[in-house]
């Protein structure tokens, strides 16, 4: 089973492409989407999609884990989030993928086994849980890990 966890943003898309073997996590891939700020909303959000497209062709999972958004003080920064949490949601969508949606609370309680931990310490139990010889980078790779285990680990 291949789980690809996205952490939606607008100007850096961060993923995670884990493959559960028969019990085992095995991490495959993990990187960003970025678009470049000044580019205009709608071109930025056709290089996510086309992004998104080429990942699930190159992975295709059979779920995919992303990261609810939670409220934010910059409205103009969660609007543009919102915007490309659709594009994620198309995309699955399209593929017939089922999303599966956790709040930062979630992810850290699956990963750490505390809701409080910061994000250094989600970073280095991914680390440790993937058999990493370093921490992901940049941020955003690595919280698409974290959203790919927490998945995982609450499937199980």
């Amino acid at each position: 089973m291949i789980v690809t966890g996205i952490d939606p943003g607008l100007a850096r898309l961060g993923y995670g492409v884990i493959r559960v073997d028969r019990g085992s996590t095995v991490p495959v891939c993990y990187g960003c989407i970025e678009t470049p700020a000044g580019t205009r909303p709608a071109e930025r959000l056709l290089a996510i999609y086309t992004g998104l497209q080429s990942l699930f062709d190159r992975y295709p999972p059979d779920a995919l884990a992303m990261e609810k958004l939670f409220f934010s003080r910059n409205i103009t920064s969660a609007m543009g989030v919102s915007e490309v949490r659709g594009i994620v949601l198309l995309a699955a969508e399209q593929r017939q993928i089922p999303v599966t949606e956790y709040t930062p609370n979630q992810i850290k309680q699956a990963i750490t086994g505390s809701g409080r931990a910061d994000k250094a310490q989600v970073q280095q139990m991914i680390t440790r849980l993937l058999h990493l010889d370093e921490v992901p980078q940049p941020d955003d790779a690595a919280d698409g890990l974290s959203i790919a285990l927490c998945h995982i680990h609450v499937m199980r």
